[in-house]
């Protein structure tokens, strides 16, 4: 499906995944050492399940396009 069909568009996503993973990394990295406490402890777990929710919705408008709607399983 594309955009013209007026279906889901790669675009949008993968620019949301991508912001998503530069949100965590500026996390990880402000400030050089970070304090481990609760709330930094939170915010890192919020932004990498962001990042895990992008990424696993961009792998599924991908896979779209696949034989079967589906990736193979992976070998990791």
């Amino acid at each position: 499906m594309t955009e013209q069909s007026g279906g889901p568009a790669l675009g949008p996503t993968l620019t949301e995944w991508l912001s998503a993973r530069q949100e965590t990394e500026r996390h990880l990295t402000a400030g050089g050492t970070p304090p481990l406490d609760a709330e930094w402890v939170q915010k890192l777990a919020d932004l990498l399940a962001t990042e895990r929710s992008w990424q696993e919705q961009y792998t599924d408008l991908i896979a779209l396009g696949s034989s079967g709607g589906r990736f193979p399983s992976s070998n990791r």
